[in-house]
């Protein structure tokens, strides 16, 4: 197949190419290069045979020549982790980006669009198992634009065949993002925001990655969202503990208080942002000490046999690999 991936150069989207290639189909990647990690991520898609062109899906022009010719959309271009901008820059990337991705490809006549989506659509909110039919409940700029996200794919399903995936957290290589956890557990200068009893269910890249495919051929998938999350549902505790365990770091983990930080948060983010200066702390960002989900996935398994094959310390084992390979652990 001929196969366009949006936010191809991030995280996720470089790792879904390599597999698409791997795969066999022709693969054209819309991506940014505005950090090391995509120019290097950018250099090695084309190295492995993937077109792949700048710009950001914002652009009507970029939208149009990126769908000419495809058969299948994998949209994962987003705003998520950026500090310091306005609320409008999630709303032109995660909203508008896909309208404009959104109607570039039904003119372009594609056979499937599967848009990159995330558990943050459901909040801090939700309690107990975690499905497709959970209501809804954004709490930060980056859920509630995502989830706006969803609603235009899903008003566009009679004119195109769409999918929508709630990505579960996300870790492996090419991750940037648990690099300083990593760094800091193997210094022993992590410390644990809170009782670290609020629980993960993480999914290795890889095992995201082949889901995404699965959901994309198939005709089971078509006009419904799904989360894709890993086995394990597992603790910050545990989750540390292993990366600990990993890495061959021994000792007891440092404790802090949760409600100073978040408080600290809140008037340095105020303070801050309209000066134009990035806060050191950031509400959102201490969602990983906070939020505690539990996931559902028999809905994929049913749809298209969805069935992650990972473990959390298999996948952290060669993650760490790749750090070492990448000379950023020792």
């Amino acid at each position: 197949m001929r196969i366009l991936i949006t936010g191809g150069t991030g995280f996720i989207g470089t790792r879904l190419a390599l597999q698409a290639l791997r795969n066999g189909h022709k693969v054209r990647v819309v991506g940014l290069t505005n950090t090391p990690a995509e120019h290097e991520n950018r250099t090695l898609l084309e190295k492995e045979g993937a077109e792949v062109m700048l710009g950001s899906v914002t652009h009507p022009e970029l939208a149009a020549a990126a769908t000419r010719d495809i058969e299948q959309v994998c949209h994962l271009a987003a705003a998520q982790h950026e500090a310091g901008v306005p609320d409008s820059h999630f709303w032109d990337v995660n909203v508008e980006g896909t309208r404009r991705l959104l109607q570039a490809a039904a003119a372009a006549g594609v056979a499937r669009f599967v848009h990159g989506s995330t558990i943050g659509v459901y909040g801090m909110g939700a309690h107990g198992e975690i499905d497709e039919d959970t209501p809804v409940r954004p709490d930060n700029i980056y859920g509630t634009t995502k989830c706006e996200g969803e609603k235009l794919v899903f008003a566009w399903r009679d004119r195109l065949p769409v999918t929508v995936v709630r990505i579960s957290e996300t870790y492996g290589p090419f991750d940037r993002r648990l690099l300083k956890l990593f760094k800091a557990v193997q210094r022993k200068r992590f410390i644990m925001i809170g009782k670290g009893s609020n629980r993960h269910q993480p999914i290795y890249v890889d095992d995201l990655v082949e889901g995404f495919l699965q959901a994309a051929r198939s005709e089971g998938a078509r006009g419904r969202a799904f989360i894709l999350a890993g086995e394990e549902s597992l603790t910050t505790n545990q989750m540390v503990a292993t990366i600990a365990k990993v890495l061959g770091v021994e000792g007891k983990m440092l404790h802090a208080p949760m409600r100073p930080f978040l408080a600290a948060a809140a008037v340095l983010e105020t303070t801050l942002r309209p000066l134009g200066i990035q806060s050191p702390l950031h509400r959102r960002r201490m969602g990983f000490f906070r939020n505690d989900f539990r996931f559902s996935t028999r809905n994929a398994r049913s749809a298209f046999g969805f069935d992650p094959q990972t473990s959390f310390e298999e996948g952290v084992a060669r993650t760490a690999e790749w750090y070492r390979q990448h000379g950023d652990l020792s």
